[in-house]
């Protein structure tokens, strides 16, 4: 595994080979940014949106985060990370498509259905915990549809995660407003780690099928 100093082993190469190859790319990128999307991913070191998308610099505004989780609207005057990316992304960026990427084996997703961070809401794991309430609904709607926490019932969950997501995107009012008079496209995905096969949520349906 990289340490920090494979990191910059791999900067260096990277300056050498990559920035210079496209440094007319990097010139333009300069001036500013334009992507027509934005990814909400993963924190997980397994799921980097760039490589799975093969996306070069520029085409894609990704936020990631535990489980790729997008709260509910809520303006008040707490901090809200991925309420003022999302945010940034929609009004300013005007980016035309949103993909809700989540995945398997996802950390996130397997604590917020065995609950294992309850306990720890005191002390280390706080944070985990608070953030992860937000798959309650896709917990109790998991638990319902299986009788053991088998590998079926945590894809499940993981899967549900995405569609939590999705409704949320959907509370934002200027997300609601640009979905629905066709500025903007909402979408959900989901990468399994074990084969490598992107799939895609069907909304009408609510499956998810090979892309």
């Amino acid at each position: 595994m990289a340490d920090f100093n494979a990191l910059i082993e791999g900067y260096r190469e990277f300056r050498e080979t990559g920035w210079s190859r496209e440094r007319a790319r990097w010139s333009e990128l300069a001036e500013g940014q334009s992507p027509d999307v934005m990814v909400i991913a993963c924190s997980d070191s397994r799921v980097d949106p760039a490589t799975i998308f093969n996306a070069n610099p520029g085409e894609m505004f990704v936020v990631r985060n535990v489980a790729a989780l997008v709260p509910p609207y809520q303006p008040d005057s707490n901090y809200h990370g991925v309420s003022a990316a999302l945010e940034f992304a929609v009004t300013q960026l005007q980016v035309r498509e949103i993909v809700v990427m989540g995945h398997g084996f996802c950390g996130g997703c397997d604590a917020a259905l065995t609950r294992r961070f309850d306990s720890a809401r005191d002390g280390e794991g706080h944070f985990i915990a608070h953030w992860i309430d937000l798959l309650d609904d896709a917990r109790d709607t998991v638990l319902a549809r299986h009788d053991t926490l088998d590998r079926e019932a945590f894809r499940d969950m993981e899967m549900e995660g995405v569609r939590i997501s999705l409704r949320n995107l959907r509370s934002f009012p200027w997300v609601r407003e640009r979905e629905e008079d066709g500025r903007l496209k909402l979408r959900g995905a989901f990468f399994a780690i074990s084969d490598g096969i992107l799939h895609l949520l069907d909304e009408a349906s609510g499956r998810f099928a090979p892309a």
